[in-house]
């Protein structure tokens, strides 16, 4: 192929990509329409630190310890995580395992006013399961229940970023 035509036709190419559309995830997907914000967390929480990273890292919102100072309240509903067998093999042993990780929370202003209705964030992983691996297993179990923690949070921080905030008290305004 003729050097000029390549060079035509990888310009063609990276004008079709610059034209479709396509941007990798980074910071700008996750800027919160919030300047302020409280996370109602114990500050040892690991669903807490890995929020406050990432709102940091955007740089565009500040977290807050004081609720009442703060345009939005971050409020964990309910937390579930559970480990369920999920297959056994002809002697009654357990092959594999499955967890599974259910979180719901929701946004409220500084009267307690709900601007981000409950939202539920449901997360499986399967895991196979080796009696003679015992402490490789739970090594595993344990990074998979981590990975599940980071997808949780990058999760919350789209939902947060893409979910327009609704003006408390202008439900049946319309």
């Amino acid at each position: 192929m003729p050097l000029p035509l390549r060079y035509l036709l990888t310009a063609l190419l990276a004008l079709i990509l610059a034209g479709c559309g396509f941007q990798l995830r980074g910071v700008a997907s996750s800027q919160l329409p919030y300047k302020t914000l409280h996370i109602a967390l114990p500050e040892t929480a690991e669903v807490r630190i890995w929020l406050e990273r990432y709102i940091q890292s955007t740089g565009q919102t500040e977290v807050l310890d004081d609720g009442q100072l703060a345009d939005a309240t971050f409020q964990q509903l309910s937390d579930s995580r559970q480990k369920t067998i999920l297959s056994v093999n002809t002697l009654g042993r357990v092959r594999e395992y499955r967890l599974q990780l259910s979180y719901t929370f929701r946004l409220v202003n500084a009267q307690g006013l709900e601007i981000v209705p409950a939202n539920t964030v449901n997360l499986t992983r399967d895991i196979s399961f080796d009696d003679s691996n015992i402490l490789a297993k739970d090594l595993e179990e344990g990074l998979l229940w981590r990975d599940m923690n980071n997808d949780l949070v990058n999760q919350i921080m789209r939902r947060l970023s893409l979910i327009k905030p609704k003006t408390p008290g202008s439900e049946g305004k319309d």
